[in-house]
């Protein structure tokens, strides 16, 4: 049975690959068979297109030539008119090259000894140098226009007459047409009225537009003579020669074209092989020159021949691929299956994804602590395994730092951005207290290789929790809400541009006071944009009547949001993460029942009235000499450090400090009024470092942390406030 199944599968393959063949020279024949039809029509139409091509090229030079007929045969009366006066006649020769700007010049060539005052022979020439015309009589020994063929033939034939072209000598020395016609006063001949007509223009008219590059247009005379060549730049000039003689060889094989208005040639460049096609025809009317139009092969069939050498190897392609699906359908089915398991594997990685991504959000009780001033409460929702929302905050120096994000996109590369945007802000807060600065180090590390065009808005706040000073930044997100007494408001905030948009982008910062008992709801566009089964968004609206009457606190306060958003969508499909964080400022009140003050300039000698003053407070409090010492140490590291930093060298100033404290806390707070200086952003020393190793500075501050339970800066009034807190229980 075995051995039968394999016989019955070679046969197949072999009727399969008959199959094949027999369609693929089919395929080759239809292909061949399109070429040649499809050359035939170029064929005729290049053969239409150069027809009109040198109909247009004709009647253009045509009308040159007629138009300097009419100008002289206009002009005639006006020489008869003034005969009598030939200085009238120069100058109106003058007028007639001023007011054609195609003439080169004219010329009155009169009979000899037809004015015996101005000579023999008499030529008055008006011609055109430059901008200006100049008038003058050429006519001389050495110019005996009589003995000239285009006086000769006009006078002999009697009859207007155009010259060969020709470079004038007596002008610029360009080519020019001379049109000749005799002027008779009654039966008495008078001269021969001339008129020089420019042919520079000609070459730039007939070769101003082609269908081809290569292609160029000639004029060549009755007898075959050059006239106006192309460009030197524009061909090669073995050709040109070549189609010259070809065109005055009567032995070469020439077809008339469909029409019978032009002749056709078929040629093979001397030089280097290249075949093309000639098209000549000749003028009507006097002089007969001829035009020509050349094209070559490679231009006029390339598109053609390359469509059909793509079409054939994609037909190719095509077999080929329809012989390996034949042959080798039975393993999809197997593939499938292990596409299954692998759908099943990617499943899987990513529910752990959305669990590591969930454990990477903070939880409120270990990133706050047990503190009573405030209150942070967070929600992701993704809508997707895993999300491009993030979240987070933590507390350092008595100051709350947070941010809400959201990253373009959905799925895997929207968390991995995620990811990498949360860490930053981490990274970055954790040395600076500036939101602008935060994200002005995340903006220029997300746009730096960033291929795909992701970015991520973005809102970033500090909460300074002694005095409720907010200093916020935003990059592009959706306003926060600030919730104070059950009526909900937006936050002012300019929007700025993402992040990851342009490196280098200025952000601009904000701030406010925030009042007790009052909220903030940061929220992504997940909120606001989520759609019930019409369609229809549940809006900024909504939200504001969700907030109002709602409770300050802020794990109600996300709770009620993400239920009104549930209730509204009703089970349609959530379409975008949905994120909302909630900050609730609860600040204590201070019943002080120690309160005093001391006030020193920046002098270090000083320090002994500095620890009399802790000494004093200490007593007071009744505070054992343990805690007296790692106060007067702390103290004096600190007001030291504004001594040495807040005030330039020889600039004197105040350093006030005051001690506040109540059943539970003691506060050391140290105001100046010197330059801003931030003692909380310094570096923390890394002692593990030898001596020899660790850089100078950083100590002081290190001590102080780790003496004090907490330290807090504040810019205020123009003042440098630094707190540093002790709890006494």
């Amino acid at each position: 049975m075995n051995r039968l199944r394999q016989f019955l599968n070679m046969k197949d393959a072999r009727n399969n690959l008959r199959v094949i063949l027999i369609a693929a020279v089919l395929l080759q024949l239809i292909i061949a068979g399109q070429h040649i039809y499809t050359r035939r029509l170029l064929n005729n139409e290049l053969e239409r297109n150069a027809e009109n091509d040198l109909r247009l090229k004709a009647v253009l030079t045509r009308g040159m030539l007629n138009s300097a007929e009419s100008i002289l045969h206009d002009f005639e009366w006006d020489i008869l008119r003034n005969l009598h006066n030939p200085d009238s006649i120069v100058g109106a020769a003058y007028w007639l090259v001023k007011n054609h700007e195609h003439l080169k010049g004219s010329a009155m060539c009169f009979v000899p000894d037809y004015y015996p005052e101005k000579g023999r022979l008499f030529e008055p020439y008006a011609g055109r140098v430059g901008d200006s015309v100049v008038v003058r009589q050429i006519a001389g020994p050495d110019h005996d226009y009589t003995q000239m063929d285009f006086y000769r033939g006009t006078i002999s034939g009697n009859l207007p007459h155009w010259s060969d072209p020709y470079i004038d000598t007596v002008g610029d020395s360009s080519l020019i047409c001379t049109y000749s016609d005799p002027i008779y006063d009654g039966n008495q001949l008078v001269g021969i009225f001339c008129l020089d007509v420019s042919l520079d223009w000609l070459s730039d008219t007939l070769n101003a537009r082609h269908a081809h590059p290569s292609s160029f247009d000639m004029l060549l005379t009755e007898d075959g003579k050059v006239i106006v060549r192309p460009p030197a730049d524009h061909i090669k000039s073995h050709d040109v020669d070549q189609v010259v003689r070809m065109i005055n060889d009567s032995t070469v094989r020439r077809s008339p074209t469909h029409t019978a208005r032009s002749q056709a040639i078929d040629f093979e460049s001397e030089a280097d092989g290249a075949d093309g096609y000639v098209y000549y025809a000749n003028m009507r009317g006097k002089p007969h020159w001829q035009v020509v139009t050349v094209c070559y092969d490679d231009e006029l069939f390339s598109r053609l021949n390359q469509m059909t050498i793509n079409v054939s190897l994609l037909m190719l392609l095509s077999l080929l691929v329809m012989g390996y699906i034949i042959r080798h359908y039975r393993r999809n089915m197997l593939r499938l299956h292990e596409s299954d398991i692998e759908q099943e594997r990617l499943g899987s990685e990513l529910r752990v994804a959305s669990s590591i991504q969930q454990a990477m959000l903070p939880q409120s009780s270990d990133d706050i602590g047990a503190r009573v001033d405030v209150e942070v409460h967070g929600m992701l929702r993704p809508a997707r395994e895993v999300g491009g929302d993030l979240y987070e905050y933590f507390v350092r120096d008595e100051k709350l730092y947070f941010c809400i994000g959201d990253v373009s996109g959905k799925g895997v590369p929207s968390s991995l951005v995620m990811a990498v945007s949360q860490a930053l802000f981490w990274a970055v807060a954790s040395h600076t207290s500036l939101p602008v600065h935060i994200l002005r180090t995340i903006n220029q590390t997300a746009s730096k290789n960033n291929d795909r065009n992701m970015f991520v808005t973005m809102f970033v706040g500090v909460l300074d929790l002694p005095t409720g000073r907010l200093r916020y930044c935003n990059a592009g997100h959706d306003a926060p809400v600030l919730i104070s007494k059950g009526r909900p408001q937006w936050l002012d905030v300019k929007p700025n541009l993402p992040l990851g948009v342009l490196e280098g982008f200025d952000f601009e910062a904000q701030e406010c006071m925030l009042m007790p008992d009052t909220t903030l709801l940061l929220y992504t566009d997940g909120v606001t944009e989520a759609m019930d089964a019409s369609h229809i968004q549940y809006g900024r609206e909504r939200l504001m009547e969700c907030l109002t009457d709602c409770p300050q606190d802020a794990c109600q306060m996300v709770e009620r949001v993400a239920q009104s958003v549930s209730d509204f969508v009703d089970g349609a499909d959530q379409s975008d993460d949905l994120t909302l964080l909630a900050v609730h400022y609860t600040p204590p009140t201070m019943h002080s029942t120690l309160d005093e003050h001391i006030t020193l300039t920046n002098d270090v000698r000083q320090t002994p009235q500095l620890n009399a003053f802790v000494d004093d407070v200490s007593q007071r409090l009744q505070l054992d000499k343990s805690l007296n010492r790692q106060l007067k140490l702390a103290l004096e590291e600190a007001v030291v450090n504004v001594m040495q930093y807040a005030y330039p060298m020889g600039t004197k100033g105040n350093i006030e400090v005051s001690a506040l404290a109540d059943d539970q806390e003691l506060r050391f707070i140290i105001a100046d009024a010197g330059k801003a200086f931030d003692p909380t952003q310094a570096l923390r020393a890394d002692t593990t470092l030898s001596v020899e190793e660790r850089p100078i500075g950083g100590l002081g501050i290190l001590l102080v942390r780790e003496l004090m339970d907490s330290i807090n800066y504040e810019r205020i009034g123009g003042k440098n406030v630094l707190t540093l807190r002790k709890r006494l229980k």
